[in-house]
């Protein structure tokens, strides 16, 4: 049983970011392991975008804000992105009776974008 969806779009040129401005961004919305990961990326933007996309895709299937922090871009073993709710949010699925959530996201030089599905 599909228990919520999310989508959505970033437009790539912002989240090109200078050092202090990342460092600023990133404070506010990225995890510590999604900046190791698009760091060894040569098109960084294009990443940043992709996990912004992500956690307002998770956002919108859940129905509510979540803490942007609180929601973390992962990838498993093959580099499939999977998302990891952190803190707080880490309760989410046992409260909304989510057994599993998926993602996908694609990017181009332009335009980002995430799809969510909660399984319920």
């Amino acid at each position: 049983m599909i228990a919520g969806i999310g989508l959505d779009l970033a437009e790539t040129v912002r989240y090109r970011f200078d050092t202090a401005e990342l460092e600023q961004f990133a404070r506010k919305i990225y995890t510590d392991e999604e900046m190791r990961y698009a760091s060894r990326k040569r098109n960084q933007h294009e990443h940043f975008a992709g996990f912004f996309a992500a956690k307002e895709a998770v956002r919108k299937a859940f129905g509510f804000a979540i803490p942007w922090r609180e929601i973390g871009v992962t990838h498993e073993c093959g580099g499939k992105p999977a998302i990891a709710l952190l803190g707080n949010a880490a309760d989410l699925p046992r409260k909304h009776n989510v057994a599993k959530i998926h993602l996908t996201i694609t990017h181009t030089t332009t335009t980002a974008a995430a799809f969510v599905v909660l399984e319920g």
